[in-house]
């Protein structure tokens, strides 16, 4: 009866472990690692980049996301959207096309691929034949051109990939067409672009790479002109007007040339190098846009005077008399220019750079062409992460204050509203407001809005200000000199240089309720800051603490400290310092807190810890943590004299003692194993089986950086005796030793007068030394204290000071608790695993029922050195679910991984993109999103339905035929091909019917594109 009652009871548990926790990875926030291709869908609104990682997002609307990955391992090269349709074409570096489509399922759109081809040549022919260079994807949506490394143009009809072998173009076709007197006929190398003719979707342009472009009528399936451009190929764009084609070359020059009817107007019309004629960088994309009133828009990328500026990476705009070359931060992958108007073809409004570290959008309407603020795609890594440190539910008074100050960081911005608003954003308003705080290598702290799926940047604080750095006030990069031509103008917010890496922050901690923000840096600096809504001149002084004590023997090789500024500064709105600490030695700050009701800052690094009373500006507690046989820790982490043969020798130091051991216990091992088999077996006989648990192994007292102060903790507990709480501090090591001090807080009238004290109370040693990561003390009810001022705030309740406290230890090996204040050990839990799993993250986190809003518990969130999540029960430490998350190669993702106090988390899955997961079934961030077909016309219908059946070798798919897409009407003085007579009455019922068989497909439309698909593989 026992065994059955207690199989229920597990049944009962296991049930509610599934409303309380559910794993998943919802969200990637910042900007993709390596880009590599861009596209734009004027009709859908919405945004493709494709990465090096072979990764395919999209992004509309903010809020609005999609994400694919492909199975292959091989970058995308190139993303082509179908027009007016739903569905998308990827290039991979590996020659295969893949298609791709936004299907609707429980009214939320999902990003799908459906299909898959590679294109395959003749027998025995070689790769380059088919390796494609160029795509088109048609205007009439149902036809690829793919030009290829041999010179040849293939066509296949989408979405079922099957090739039209009868309509190729190959390079035989082209090359007997061309003039006896083209120099390079007899090689025209690979087809570098493909352009439609934007009036007569007959006419395409193959632009091939030895400088040939030649105009082709796919209906007749001939060259309807041959323009002999001497200059290597880059680019081609033909006007909208149709009459002209522009080409850019890789000596810098673009030309420009009139479209006749024959081969009499193949004169160049203008060839110009807009940079001079020294030798320039190729110009690799152009763009003319027209305007209704006033000259046109000139667009190009390159074309650089190699000597001068052949470093910079620009994009020249020209309008009318104006020119601009805009530098940006790292190398262009491509560009587009969004045009006003429902149907997009009104005056451009905003030029979109994707550039290798970061996304740019230029307003081109207002005066002086400003930038777009990003609201996604923005680069956290504009100087490279730090730390992060999370803050939820913030008070509305403070987020507003933030937002305010932010505000007036972003005045050089356009006020235009973002131009890319594809699709729907169905997801809630967050429940509550949270804060991402994220430390930079250049003294930067950036506060986003982590509320909901965009991770928007608010307000950006720097603590430069404080110390003289070797930077120049007075070095201005965005400055020209004057008369300068071309005239630059430096655009993007990526700079990965930092201008003194001492400056880097370590540690932030920021108290909701007050506004007080503690950030500690690299040399030993930690600043205390106010939020203050105006300006303020002030001086900031240091007070330096000795962690040392003046102990002998050890002498610092690291870097010095920082040198604070003995003037006034003026610190503008926002967060500004008030007081600063310097530890000496200037070691990396490793653990950091602050307690804003008893207005305490505790510090640690690998030499100690202290405690600093910010009210008073003084020292309260300073404690030498070193290890005397420690000599690594007196290095620092920036030291260039670091002794390898030290480390070396410390090694073969190990491996000897190791084998001497080894010798000394081999002899009695047989006996000892028997002995331990048998005390084994009989306690098993006696209680319940435990998992399978690794063994512990002690840890060497003289290894390395064990004085390195792991974590710090405040805790109001009961440590001298049960009757009487007091405050306290504690302090976790990297050689498994907390110490705990009493401390004397004044009451608060006289708090400005007395000072605070502390006295060591308690010191633990862990028998097998391992680092201590957490501490948490719980209350008489086994529930964690809540947070300095959240009980006075009303958003706590106070914790039960009836019952007995305990005190939590989390080390890298193990949770163990104690009783208090005796300290003695009462239960403890192993990690099960037996792949050598070490504890690197710890939070706490509350977990609320998806059932009922009336229940929720706490638990400890842990992420392992395996990339595991496991979720620990409070007060009986016991396993509750565990979840593979990061891969355990990704040292730098488990060691940024930051949790929040809801039960989800994130960490760098590259250095410009944060993974946010939830290990919470109620608190799930993530996209919801609907993106709907445009529509189409009666016009579109007819037109597809009479090309489909002019062609008797094209089949057309019953999916492709209905999403028809709305062709221009050609120009009377352009060769186009003849068509038939078409009866109006006789249009108009084509029409009804095309709508009738769309309207009946509408359900199943995808499954009938993957089933065709399949026919068309099979």
């Amino acid at each position: 009866m026992k065994r059955f009652r207690r199989h229920g009871q597990e049944s009962q548990r296991d049930r509610l472990k599934q409303e309380l926790f559910q794993f998943n990875k919802t969200v990637e926030h910042g900007f993709p690692h390596q880009p590599s291709a861009l596209s734009f869908s004027p009709s859908l609104q919405l945004l493709a980049i494709g990465t090096h990682s072979g990764a395919i997002k999209l992004y509309g609307a903010p809020g609005v996301e999609f994400m694919g990955l492909h199975d292959e391992n091989a970058a995308v090269t190139q993303v082509h959207f179908l027009p007016q349709q739903v569905e998308l074409v990827t290039l991979l570096e590996d020659n295969s096309l893949h298609m791709w489509t936004l299907r609707a399922h429980q009214g939320l759109s999902e990003l799908l691929e459906i299909g898959r081809f590679t294109l395959t040549g003749p027998p025995g022919a070689f790769p380059n034949v088919t390796r494609v260079t160029a795509v088109l994807a048609h205007s009439l949506g149902e036809l690829l051109l793919l030009g290829t490394e041999g010179g040849h143009v293939f066509i296949v009809e989408v979405p079922g990939f099957r090739e039209l072998e009868e309509r190729n173009i190959s390079l035989d076709q082209v090359a007997n067409s061309v003039p006896e007197d083209y120099i390079g006929r007899r090689n025209l190398e690979h087809v570098e672009a493909l352009q439609e003719n934007p009036v007569d979707p007959n006419q395409v342009v193959i632009g091939y790479g030895r400088g040939l472009m030649v105009i082709w009528d796919l209906e007749k399936q001939c060259a309807l002109q041959h323009i002999p451009a001497t200059q290597q190929l880059e680019s081609v764009w033909w006007t909208e007007d149709g009459r002209h084609l522009i080409s850019s070359h890789s000596d810098g020059s673009y030309c420009r040339w009139a479209v006749g009817e024959g081969d009499e107007s193949d004169e160049e019309e203008k060839s110009d190098i807009p940079y001079g004629h020294f030798p320039c960088k190729a110009i690799t994309k152009i763009i003319q846009l027209p305007t209704q009133q006033g000259p046109p828009f000139l667009l190009f990328s390159g074309g650089m005077p190699r000597a001068s500026y052949g470093d910079r990476h620009c994009i020249t705009v020209i309008h009318g008399k104006t020119q601009i070359a805009l530098d940006f931060t790292s190398r262009i992958i491509d560009f587009f220019v969004i045009k006003d108007g429902p149907q997009h073809t009104g005056d451009p409004s905003a030029l979109v750079v994707l550039v290798e570290e970061e996304l740019v959008v230029i307003d081109l309407q207002t005066d002086g062409w400003p930038v777009i603020q990003t609201p996604y795609l923005v680069p956290l890594h504009c100087s490279a992460i730090t730390c992060s440190h999370h803050v939820s539910a913030i008070p509305l008074k403070l987020w507003e204050r933030i937002l305010a100050t932010g505000d007036l960081q972003q005045t050089h911005y356009s006020k235009k509203p973002w131009p890319i608003t594809g699709g729907q954003n169905l997801a809630p308003d967050p429940p509550q407001r949270d804060l991402l705080l994220t430390g930079h290598e250049d003294g930067t702290v950036r506060f986003w809005d982590a509320s909901g799926v965009c991770l928007h940047p608010m307000y950006k604080l720097s603590t430069a200000g404080v110390f003289h750095t070797d930077t120049d006030p007075n070095d201005n990069m965005n400055q020209s000199t004057e008369g300068e031509w071309p005239l630059f103008r430096k655009v993007g917010c990526f700079d990965p240089y930092s201008d003194d890496p001492r400056l880097g922050v370590q540690k932030i901690h920021l108290c909701k309720y007050s506004g007080y923000l503690t950030v500690a840096g690299t040399a030993g600096q930690i600043l205390v800051l106010e939020l203050n809504d105006e300006a303020a001149e002030q001086t900031v002084e240091a007070k330096v603490v000795d962690l040392l004590q003046g102990q002998e023997g050890f002498r610092w090789k690291g870097h010095t400290r920082l040198d604070v500024r003995e003037e006034p500064v003026l610190f503008p709105p926002g967060f500004q310092p008030f007081a600063l600490v310097q530890c000496q030695p200037p070691a990396v700050i490793t653990a950091l807190n602050l307690h804003s009701e008893w207005k305490l800052v505790a510090f640690g690094t690998s030499h100690g810890f202290g405690l600093y009373d910010y009210q008073q500006k003084n020292s309260v507690l300073v404690k030498c943590t070193l290890n005397p046989s420690d000599q690594l820790a007196m290095e620092g982490p920036l030291s260039r004299v670091k002794s390898i043969k030290k480390s070396l020798r410390q090694s073969f130091r190990r491996i000897r003692r190791s084998r001497v051991s080894l010798r000394k216990h081999h002899v009695n091992n047989a006996a000892k194993l028997q002995e331990a088999n048998a005390r084994l077996e009989a306690e098993l006989a006696e209680m319940e089986l435990a998992p399978v648990q690794r063994k512990i192994e002690a840890r060497s007292s003289d290894d390395s950086f064990t004085g390195l102060v792991r974590t710090l903790y405040f805790a109001d507990t009961f440590l001298s005796d049960s009757s009487h709480n007091t405050p306290s501090l504690w302090a976790g090591t990297n050689g498994g030793c907390v110490f705990a001090y009493m401390l004397r807080i004044p009451p608060m009238e006289h708090r400005a007068e007395e000072g605070v004290a502390a006295q060591p109370a308690k010191e633990i040693q862990l028998m097998h030394r391992a680092p201590v990561v957490g501490i948490v003390v719980l209350d008489g009810h086994g529930a964690p204290l809540p947070e300095p001022l959240e009980v006075a705030h009303d958003l706590a309740r106070s914790p039960d000071m009836q019952g007995s406290h305990h005190l939590l230890v989390v080390s890298e090996e193990q949770f163990k608790v104690f009783t208090l204040p005796k300290v003695s050990a009462k239960m403890k839990l192993k990690l099960t695993a037996i792949d050598g799993s070490r504890v690197r993250r710890v939070g706490v986190s509350w977990f609320s029922s998806s059932r009922t809003e009336d229940y929720g518990e706490s638990g400890l969130v842990v992420l392992t050195n395996q990339g595991d999540l496991h979720v620990v029960s409070l007060p009986h430490v016991k396993m509750q679910v565990h979840y593979p998350c990061v891969r355990k190669e990704d040292v730098s993702g488990i060691a940024s991984c930051v949790f929040t106090k809801h039960g989800q988390g994130f960490y760098l899955i590259s250095p410009s993109e944060f993974e946010r997961f939830s290990l919470s079934t109620r608190f799930v961030v993530e996209p919801r999103c609907l993106v709907e077909p445009p529509l189409h016309s009666a016009a579109s219908q007819r037109r597809r339905q009479l090309d489909g059946a002019s062609s008797p070798h094209r089949h057309v798919s019953t999916a492709a035929a209905s999403l028809p897409s709305q062709p221009p009407p050609p120009l009377a003085n352009l060769p186009v091909c003849p068509s038939p007579s078409r009866n109006p009455r006789q249009d108009a019922e084509d029409a009804e019917v095309l709508q009738e068989i769309q309207k009946s497909l509408e359900g199943d439309q995808t499954l009938t594109m993957e089933n065709n698909v399949k026919s068309a593989v099979a």
